[in-house]
């Protein structure tokens, strides 16, 4: 049986994003206050942030400081602290909320998903058995149990020194 992870609800965004000002990872990287723009952690290279749009409780969202960069442009220092960055990500999730497995990838491409194609960035969403319900499918509402700041608060908190 092929189980599949179904988000009718990216359309709407992926379709609206043009009409956002500006980059929103490069307006995140730029920002002094890291809780308004729900920045988890900021690397020499690459910072971590939740994504505003989750999939689930917890989905960061880990990409390079610089804008126009995307998976295959990225030079080893920089693809190294993503990667490093994303395996802190697992753990301190972990550590919060002990999540069953993960979903890591890129959305290369608007084709791909991609909501913000010019600026590329690695998602890692945290999975637990049941993490999808009849919710997302028949009323199109996803149910997220935790305000965005508490858990940019908790994985701040819990971040691999």
């Amino acid at each position: 049986m092929t189980e599949r992870l179904w988000a009718p609800w990216r359309l709407e965004y992926i379709q609206s994003v043009d009409e956002q000002p500006g980059c929103f990872l490069c307006n995140a990287a730029a920002s002094d206050d890291d809780e308004a723009q729900l920045v988890v952690h900021r690397g020499e290279r690459a910072f971590v942030l939740l994504n505003k749009f989750p999939y689930a409780s917890g989905h960061l969202l880990v990409a390079p400081l610089e804008h126009g960069l995307n998976f295959g442009d990225l030079d080893d220092a920089t693809a190294l602290e993503i990667h490093r960055l994303g395996a802190a990500g697992l753990r301190a999730l972990h550590d919060v909320y002990s999540p069953e497995g993960f979903n890591l990838g890129w959305n290369i491409g608007r084709i791909a998903g991609a909501g913000v194609p010019e600026h590329g960035h690695l998602h890692i969403v945290p999975r637990w058995g049941g993490d999808t319900n009849f919710m997302p499918v028949l009323a199109d509402v996803r149910v997220m149990p935790e305000h965005l700041k508490e858990s940019r608060r908790k994985l701040a908190a819990a971040w691999p020194g």
